[in-house]
């Protein structure tokens, strides 16, 4: 069997992290086999040399190993890639295509973002999987192909599974053999190893000389996240490569390139600076629950103003404008609390005995029996204002006597005048 370090020689791999070696070892040594391996992986890590390594040690080295990237291949052709089509399948097929099932018979394919594919499309892969058979688009004739597939992909494949997006049994069946590759973030060690390599192929490249770190620089890179792991590190030394002018790069110069703060969200712990305590949560708790119970009692001190109104004015000082207040607001709806709803009496010849009978037909409102109520758009603050309005004429703007007559303290009715602008 071929040696760890030989594989990593052939094929530029840089590290020797634990996790990535083993997962080295294991295509390896699944490489004589033809049983399928997925690949895990973030985005950046290097997933695509696995399939390579796999493919190059098995007894397919001879034959096509083609790479499919699945998520860049339009749902509505992805099929004709795959298995082909016939002449006149669809609009556009001028002539009969081999899809890269049949031209990579005898081979490997590497299908990069297995998780992007669409359900149509995983039910034929699954087909070919289990039985090596496929049609073409547009055929009704079986064909056969011998092809082995290593799949990857970046996708929480088992969150796609609950959420419909993928197949649970293509899943199991691509994934005979799962090979984890590590973040590089995970690999600090090798982070000066990767960028002393990436620095001489670019130095090569760009015909200037290599980019060296300085011992704060090397640390300040290595205790970066990398989210975007080996590709981003990349990507950082080519661009160094070209614009800096120093070939020497110390931290303050990196910082320039990869900022020790980023825009993700942080954890912050507790007692550090800038963090919330518990007892400022229960403060802002506190405030709401004030604010709740002060709007309840402003409810309250209408629902007891409509009450006086009904219960101390005779039928003479009574408008028709106060008379229809009362129908709009006195309501058992009130009584339980509801300041969404302003309800009608159904039963108007009961009204009417209410508003211009005796004394103790206002005594016996409460006793008032309601039937189904029709609900009706009117604002509760409007119907507030007026009866404001009203107990201030009626005691010639004295707000103490005002409060009296509605029921309501002093302080609440300056607040109350002061949100209807009745200060002139």
């Amino acid at each position: 069997m071929t040696d760890l370090q030989s594989i990593k020689t052939r094929f530029g791999v840089i590290g020797n992290y634990p996790s990535l070696n083993r997962a080295l070892e294991k295509a390896i040594q699944v490489a004589p086999t033809d049983i399928s391996v997925l690949v895990m992986g973030e985005s950046g890590v290097g997933k695509e040399f696995i399939p390579k390594i796999i493919h190059a040690e098995s007894r397919r080295k001879h034959h096509p190993y083609i790479v499919v990237n699945c998520g860049a291949i339009p749902e509505g052709t992805i099929d004709s890639e795959l298995f082909g089509h016939e002449k006149g399948a669809f609009t556009g097929a001028t002539s009969t295509r081999k899809g890269y099932f049949e031209v990579a018979d005898g081979g490997t394919i590497f299908l990069d973002e297995v998780g992007e594919l669409p359900l149509q499309t995983q039910v034929r892969l699954l087909r070919v999987l289990e039985s090596g058979e496929f049609m073409k688009v547009g055929s009704s004739q079986v064909q056969k192909t011998d092809v082995r597939i290593v799949a990857a992909t970046n996708v929480n494949m088992m969150k796609a599974i609950q959420d419909g997006r993928f197949r649970e049994d293509l899943y199991y069946r691509l994934n005979t053999v799962q090979i984890d590759m590590p973040p590089l973030r995970e690999r600090k060690g090798d982070i000066h190893l990767l960028f002393r390599k990436f620095a001489i192929d670019f130095a090569e490249k760009y015909r200037m000389p290599e980019l060296q770190l300085t011992d704060d620089a090397v640390t300040y890179l290595e205790n970066h996240s990398f989210p975007g792991n080996v590709r981003q590190l990349r990507n950082l030394v080519e661009q160094m490569t070209v614009v800096e002018q120093k070939r020497e790069i110390n931290s303050v110069r990196l910082a320039e390139y990869i900022p020790s703060q980023t825009n993700l969200p942080a954890v912050i712990q507790k007692n550090q600076p800038g963090s919330v305590s518990n007892s400022e949560f229960h403060s802002e708790r506190e405030i709401m629950y004030k604010i709740l119970f002060d709007m309840r009692n402003d409810l309250n001190d209408l629902k007891s103003l409509t009450s006086e109104l009904i219960k101390n004015k005779g039928s003479n000082n009574i408008s028709h404008q106060e008379q229809d207040l009362i129908n709009k607001i006195y309501t058992p709806e009130t009584q339980t609390g509801s300041s969404n709803s302003l309800l009608y009496f159904e039963n108007q010849s009961r009204n009417q005995s209410i508003i211009s009978g005796s004394e103790d037909d206002y005594e016996d409102v409460e006793d008032v029996e309601v039937e189904e109520a029709k609900p009706v758009s009117l604002s509760l603050q409007n119907n507030e204002r007026e009866l404001i309005v009203k107990a201030l004429e009626k005691h010639k703007g004295r707000r103490n006597k005002a409060a009296d007559e509605l029921g309501i303290s002093q302080r609440t009715l300056y607040r109350k005048i002061k949100q209807y602008n009745l200060e002139d």
